[in-house]
């Protein structure tokens, strides 16, 4: 037999370059990671189960994880006033699967206020996408004054004579206050409670006269009597609470704070898949069913581009760090 016909009609050289590219396909194929993701993704909120956070968290989270065909597992790790979890967050691998619900406290009022706290957000973290934002409440006792005005006149006239509760020293509450007391030059003495729940009980009981709060606890009190609302501190009214002025209109011009949520990740997080989460967070935030969920807690949806949200948060660091040296406000 004419062993040249066994041969293969190929060149040798075609054939040798040939099965090299199969055999680099192969191993490239085998290199590749798998797509993401590819197992339940961690939700980190830095603050117990049941609270405002928690409960925008847990909304998220399920419907990212219809979105993504992962679960998204909220684990709480309160304490420090949000440092415990922002620090386990900010120590965790950069590859996705740790996601981070910082708020105003957690991102802007614990680097801002407390030389110590363990995490840098512009440094250790990449925004993905801010969640919710919504304003802080006055809220007074039925025989307190009727209205910011009155408030004004009587802390004036009686420096020291009223007290204001918050959440607690270095809570988002307790800030608003100061920035308050700080823009009218009023004496308001602050009692510090642990946690909304319990200022807003001493609240009715007469205890102290006002507060800041989150919109959500205070509301049912204000339907039904119990408290009165003064006024919202964002730049516009509530539509919740639609009635009710904001203080700027009730008589400090400049005044306004606003609460907000979102999410980051630890920084080093591939660009590709910040921009994934972006995508799809924006999708959950624009079903109606989200925001209605949102709505009832006063809270609106909001839909910015990561370097947005990252502007916002360095943006309100020095805001609140501004405040701090200037009123000399100090965290036992």
């Amino acid at each position: 037999m004419d062993k040249s016909r066994t041969r293969s009609r190929y060149p040798r050289g075609v054939a040798g370059v040939t099965l090299a590219l199969c055999c680099a396909f192969t191993t490239c194929a085998l290199a590749q990671p798998k797509a993401y993701p590819d197992r339940p993704l961690r939700l980190i909120v830095p603050f117990p189960p049941g609270g405002g956070n928690d409960i925008l968290a847990r909304a998220v989270g399920q419907r990212l994880a219809e979105a993504i065909g992962q679960q998204v597992i909220v684990d709480n790790r309160g304490g420090a006033g949000g440092m415990v979890g922002g620090q386990i967050a900010a120590t965790s691998d950069p590859n996705g699967y740790t996601l981070f619900l910082g708020s105003l406290g957690s991102l802007a009022h614990n680097p801002a206020l407390r030389p110590n706290n363990p995490y840098d957000p512009p440094r250790d973290f990449a925004a993905v996408s801010l969640l919710a934002t919504s304003p802080f409440i006055l809220v007074a006792h039925p025989a307190a004054p009727a209205s910011v005005k009155e408030l004004l006149a009587a802390a004036r006239a009686k420096p020291g004579a009223l007290n204001y509760g918050s959440a607690g020293t270095g809570s988002s509450l307790h800030l608003t206050g100061e920035l308050f007391k700080h823009t009218t030059g009023v004496n308001i003495v602050h009692v510090a409670y642990k946690g909304t729940a319990p200022a807003i009980t001493e609240l009715m009981a007469g205890q102290v006269q006002i507060m800041f709060s989150t919109m959500p606890p205070p509301l049912p009190h204000v339907k039904s009597g119990k408290l009165r609302a003064l006024g919202v501190t964002s730049a516009k009214r509530a539509k919740v609470v639609a009635e009710t002025p904001t203080i700027a209109e009730a008589g400090v011009p400049g005044f306004e704070v606003e609460n907000w949520q979102g999410i980051v990740v630890p920084a080093k997080t591939p660009a590709a898949i910040v921009e994934y989460l972006r995508r799809e967070i924006a999708k959950v935030l624009a079903q109606p069913a989200m925001i209605n969920v949102l709505a009832v807690q006063g809270l609106d949806a909001a839909n910015v581009t990561p370097a947005e949200f990252d502007k916002l948060i360095r943006s309100e660091i020095d805001k609140w760090r501004k405040l701090v040296k200037t009123a000399n406000i100090r965290v036992e």
